[in-house]
């Protein structure tokens, strides 16, 4: 059973498919899954601070950094369709036991560095909105993405994500309305790259963060939910399709989410020369600045960021877990269940453990630079056998391309590393 019941209906292979408008309007979902975890709370610090302390000028790394996850998504995404298998149990079935289990549990790893983030940016906004603690908030964000986790069925979830991704949107059209932007620099921004000084670590740690190793494995697992069978060349090659147009207009509207990020803090805080450093300051400052209800709407839009990126983390985590074992992810089986639990509890107890929140994240970027790479390559060997996707292998571009992303992601990760030191 894969994700939800009639699943398997949709393999049978008597099963008729709708009419085109309708079957590319069904294939929308999968992608604002994945476009949560690159709109997350780690992005919100990375993209203020970039706008605060270097205006529109850092932009174009918005641009380049949803290129190159297009890229990486529709190729993973391929994955799932073409072999009927997520990365986690691609990687179990076509690697060597060591090989897979070592690359898995550092997949787990990533996932619950993750979710610490996620949670943890969830607290800081029910502090933001309530004064609840941190450590009470913790707790409170955990328990509802628990549950949310725990009893709905993938479609519930998903629609669930989709109405969070929309908050979270109109929260910044909101927020961009009240601005004076300038918006030929805004554009001159987003295609022109430069490299101000003192800002190559904002550079890194936003595209670092971007690409995320669980939304690989999350994605190739939740694009099968739109599955009708695995047999037919012509419905494989269609599925495809209906995918690129999903992922596109998903990283679309993560690349409009986080540039109105940036493009805020340029209106707001580069205009009056301050600095933002940490999510509760650009809360405090936006109220003097844009009004109140600016701050409030600012702190409710990441409350929600938190909690779907906190579900979309969980179910990764469910998915690498269970693919470990040659499983699909699905919440009833005692596997899934497992991975869910360890990506959310341990990212709570790692919350518990740190004195300095804010010392989490960095830990929690340090363990996803160190991974991201693994999963990328892992990614570009699967994609490339013969064996593991047939005739929708990968072709020559393709490969070069993948592998100069892989290359490019690869150094940007190890100077963000090293600039933890």
């Amino acid at each position: 059973m894969r994700l939800f019941d009639y699943i398997k209906d949709l393999k049978n292979k008597d099963y008729k498919p709708r009419p085109e408008a309708l079957n590319f309007l069904k294939y929308i979902g999968p992608g604002l899954l994945v476009t949560v975890g690159f709109i997350d709370p780690g992005n919100w610090a990375s993209n203020i601070a970039a706008g605060s302390i270097s205006g529109y000028e850092l932009l174009w790394m918005v641009t380049l950094s949803t290129i190159m996850l297009i890229v990486l998504q529709h190729n993973v995404a391929h994955l799932g369709i073409a072999s009927g298998l997520c990365l986690s149990e691609a990687a179990t079935l076509h690697t060597g036991k060591i090989v897979s289990r070592t690359i898995l549990l550092s997949a787990m790893m990533a996932s619950v560095s993750t979710s610490l983030a996620e949670i943890l940016g969830g607290a800081i906004a029910l502090n933001m909105i309530f004064s609840i603690p941190i450590t009470v908030g913790t707790l409170i964000v955990w328990a509802v993405v628990s549950i949310m986790l725990l009893t709905n069925s993938y479609r519930k979830i998903e629609k669930w994500i989709i109405a969070f991704v929309s908050v979270i949107g109109f929260s910044f059209l909101y927020e961009l309305l009240l601005v004076d932007t300038n918006w030929v620099a805004a554009a001159q921004g987003w295609v022109t790259p430069s490299i101000p000084e003192g800002s190559i670590i904002v550079i890194m740690s936003v595209l670092g963060a971007v690409v995320m190793p669980h939304n690989l494995f999350l994605h190739s697992e939740i694009i099968q939910s739109r599955q009708w069978n695995l047999q037919d060349e012509k419905v494989i090659k269609k599925q495809m399709d209906y995918e690129f147009f999903d992922t596109l207009f998903s990283m679309l509207i993560g690349w409009a989410i986080n540039s109105a990020m940036i493009i805020l803090a340029a209106a707001t805080f580069f205009k009056s020369n301050i600095a933002v450093t940490e999510l509760p300051q650009a809360k405090s400052l936006l109220a003097p600045l844009l009004g109140s209800n600016a701050g409030l709407i600012f702190a409710v839009a990441l409350l929600f960021s938190g909690i779907a990126s906190t579900i979309t983390s969980g179910m990764a985590g469910g998915s690498i877990f269970a693919g470990i074992f040659g499983e699909p992810y699905d919440i009833k089986d005692k596997h899934s269940k497992v991975g869910v639990g360890i990506s959310l509890l341990f990212g709570v107890v790692i919350i518990y453990l740190i004195k300095n929140p804010f010392h989490g994240l960095i830990i929690s970027q340090m363990i996803l630079s160190m991974q991201l790479p693994i999963t990328i390559f892992l990614q570009i060997y699967l994609t490339s056998s013969k064996k593991v996707m047939g005739k929708f292998v990968n072709k020559k571009p393709t490969l070069i391309l993948l592998l100069i992303i892989g290359i490019i992601v690869t150094y940007l990760n190890i100077r963000l590393l090293i600039s933890f030191f």
